[in-house]
């Protein structure tokens, strides 16, 4: 399985200079060959290569092997949309590969050597704990990237998936609104404080976009990024919790197939920020990544009716559902709170598709 490591470049004025030289030249030839492959109508590398190979070498001064880079990226720009000719940022991503970047991590302190415009030069590195262990597997193509101020290097690492452990039941897992979300064990993830720090949010961009001036700007660039990085945060945090219970407990997890839920349900204007604010895809394919490398088994289920059906006698009606937190069946009174309700009939329907692919026994199915 591949995932990405961020890895921070710690550069001095002078290394911070060269690294934006190199970028601002890289990105004006790939400007230039984008201009050529719109005028040729090809995105293809070859033919492109043929054509402005020598003249962008020679006119801004780039290795051999940064001038190919810069024609993939120009190509694979083109052929997302041929009817505009592309354009690139002057500090847009440089793609890196074994040739023109190498890691020594075994040195006491851990550097890398990048080509420049002036030649290899070498920088010392940081790495978080958490990307640690992926260091011995790195593989492929690394990108360099400027961002506010900071030059990191997001490295692929070819990781092996988790051994699969041997299912013995499911987890199911409702994701909401007021809970983030809620285990058929009835474990809850509160999203009271998350709430609060969206409100927070929100009244942030609501004053900077009244202002409208170059400070308001940029303080809301820096609030959008603030409020993404949180909702990240959570979303690892919850998603790593889920995973490890699953894990311990050898069960497969549970979740609704949620996709293009936006599309199919209307809320109240003044509750579309709340509803349409978090980031429940992430989450997802956070804990679907996490899983893979635990081992863990993960499961789609059908969402419909999971929050209007009893999880004891499987009565299916809207007026089952009294309120956000309150569930009460009108046929057998079966009484609970909704979240959790729906996290058993997750659970119930994840054991029936886990039955039909063989992923869990069936003794399980009572």
């Amino acid at each position: 399985m591949k995932t990405i490591a961020k890895i921070k470049l710690l550069t001095d004025e002078i290394g911070a200079k060269t690294l934006l030289h190199t970028m601002e030249t890289f990105n004006s030839a790939c400007d230039e060959i984008a201009k050529t492959c719109f005028k040729e109508g090809s995105g293809s590398k070859f033919n492109i290569q043929t054509i402005v190979y020598h003249n962008i070498k020679k006119k801004y001064g780039l290795s051999a092997q940064l001038v190919i880079r810069a024609i993939a990226k120009a190509c694979e720009a083109y052929k997302l949309n041929k009817k505009v000719c592309p354009t690139f940022k002057p500090h847009g991503s440089i793609c890196y590969d074994q040739r023109i970047l190498s890691f020594k991590f075994k040195q006491l302190t851990p550097s890398v050597s990048l080509t420049t415009v002036e030649g290899r030069k070498s920088f010392n590195i940081e790495v978080r704990d958490y990307f640690q262990p992926r260091l011995d597997r790195v593989a492929g193509q690394v990108d360099l990237v400027y961002c506010n101020g900071q030059f990191w290097l997001y490295a692929t690492t070819d990781m092996p998936d988790g051994t699969p452990i041997k299912n013995k039941d499911v987890l199911g897992v409702d994701l909401g609104i007021v809970q983030i979300a809620t285990t058929s064990d009835n474990e809850t993830f509160s999203g009271k404080t998350i709430e609060n720090k969206r409100q927070k949010y929100q009244k942030q961009r609501e004053q900077c976009q009244k202002k409208a001036t170059k400070q308001a700007k940029r303080k809301l660039r820096k609030v959008s990024g603030s409020e993404k990085r949180f909702r990240t945060d959570v979303n690892h945090c919850i998603s790593k919790k889920l995973v490890a219970k699953a894990k311990d407990t050898y069960r497969i997890i549970a979740l609704e197939d949620l996709t293009g839920i936006n599309d199919r349900k209307t809320v109240r204007k003044s509750q579309r920020a709340k509803h349409h604010s978090w980031a429940f895809y992430q989450l997802r394919k956070f804990i679907e990544y996490k899983a893979k490398l635990a081992g863990v088994s993960v499961v789609l289920v059908d969402p419909r009716n999971t929050s209007r059906g009893c999880s004891a006698c499987g009565h299916i009606a809207k007026e089952n559902r009294k309120s956000q937190a309150e569930f009460c069946c009108i046929q057998c009174g079966h009484n609970e709170n909704a979240d959790y309700n729906a996290a058993k009939n997750i659970r119930s329907r994840g054991v029936s598709t886990a039955l039909l692919s063989s992923a869990l026994q069936p003794l399980k199915a009572a």
